[in-house]
């Protein structure tokens, strides 16, 4: 995407990483998992092409409300939300959409980086059969939300300072399951419910198609870091478990923080300090945070990192109880939602909910991928 776009002067148009990592090799072809095998088939057959499957002729005007609902804009209710005019809050909406998409599209960056580098040090073949699927994936996703950006948001924003953090930490981290803990459980997680408020709430029909179907891809990654790690971490000391759940821990606060939206108020010439206080506050800003982890949350006690630290953090943060929802039901659930609005347009014989192309077999395989990622270890 051209720095033309952006809201704010990006000082850099490349980030360089530190990343000592060893690199296996694994000539053991004919040995892998029945599950992440069968999980790699449908990584092959779901590919999708963004240009041909989403309709990119639908019209959005970035300033209505029908993108999303004002009620999730961070100070929507505050003082200052009440004293801005009609255009005021018009700019705001484009400007916090552009914010939203932008760290969606640097987000997708930091996985196919993550993804490409699992590729390289997962010791099994297995894994990096699938893993590069998702490389594929990720570029879509990296693709779709810098058109989205460019030809309908008119603007964009540098990635976020938190986001940059996390992102760092995890590519430089040497240990492949610590990349994949640190992408495929945390921050594909938390982007998995943001990616879910702007399917259920936004009345954006491009906006909904696209985040459904990036939903379904992810829904695959989370599984493939579910499978992966599952295996993996009874292997490890008490020790090497608990310095995972530290980082669980810091991750976890680290993402919540990152949606303050501070970028957006500096830029517009807001009362930083007083819209920060408000975010804080505000208790219907509360439980949008509280959402964002309703993936996050129960994956990682799955994953048996759920010590003392842990649930000590998410009742800090009040998501303790997402503990009790099955991840599983959660991908069904994203599944035939992505399902459903194909069959209604292919029923309507319109692409007016921005799908331009429909495949009838995508349903039957729906089963199949849910049952890989939920079978015992």
């Amino acid at each position: 995407m051209s720095t033309r776009h952006y809201t704010m002067p990006v000082d850099q148009t490349q980030w360089f990483v530190d990343s000592p990592h060893d690199t296996v090799f694994n000539f053991e072809y004919d040995e892998g998992r029945d599950r992440l095998l069968s999980l790699y088939e449908k990584g092959k057959e779901k590919q999708w092409n963004t240009n041909t499957r989403l309709d990119w002729s639908i019209d959005v005007d970035p300033t209505s409300e029908t993108n999303f609902a004002d009620i999730y804009i961070p100070i929507f209710g505050s003082d200052i939300w009440e004293r801005m005019n009609d255009k005021e809050r018009s700019n705001l909406r484009q400007h916090m959409a552009a914010w939203m998409n932008s760290q969606f599209l640097h987000g997708e960056q930091g996985a196919l980086v993550c993804t490409a580098k699992i590729v390289q040090t997962v010791p099994d073949v297995d894994c990096k059969f699938y893993a590069a699927t998702q490389v594929m994936d990720e570029a879509r996703h990296m693709e779709t939300y810098s058109r989205y950006l460019r030809e309908k948001i008119e603007m964009a924003y540098p990635i976020n300072a938190n986001l940059k953090s996390l992102l760092s930490d995890v590519v430089s981290d040497g240990r492949w399951d610590m990349t994949c803990l640190g992408m495929q459980i945390m921050i594909e997680g938390l982007a998995l419910a943001a990616f879910a408020m702007i399917r259920d709430f936004s009345e954006e029909p491009l906006a909904k198609a696209l985040n459904a179907y990036v939903m379904q891809d992810e829904a695959r990654h989370v599984a493939f870091g579910r499978l992966s790690l599952r295996d993996y971490y009874p292997q490890l000391t008490q020790a090497e478990r608990e310095e995972r759940e530290e980082f669980i821990v810091y991750a976890s606060y680290l993402m919540r923080d990152r949606f303050r939206a501070q970028e957006v108020w500096e830029h517009l010439g807001l009362p930083v300090e007083e819209c920060i206080e408000y975010v804080e506050s505000s208790q219907m800003l509360g439980e949008f945070r509280k959402m964002l982890f309703s993936r996050i949350v129960p994956t990682v006690k799955d994953l048996g990192l759920f010590g003392p630290k842990v649930q000590a953090a998410f009742v800090d943060m009040g998501v303790i109880d997402f503990a009790e929802t099955n991840p599983d039901d959660l991908s069904a659930a994203d599944e035939q939602i992505a399902e459903e609005m194909e069959r209604q347009h292919a029923l309507l014989g319109t692409n007016g909910g921005g799908l331009s192309d429909v495949d009838p077999g995508r349903a039957a395989e729906v089963v199949a991928t849910i049952e890989a990622g939920s079978e015992p270890a």
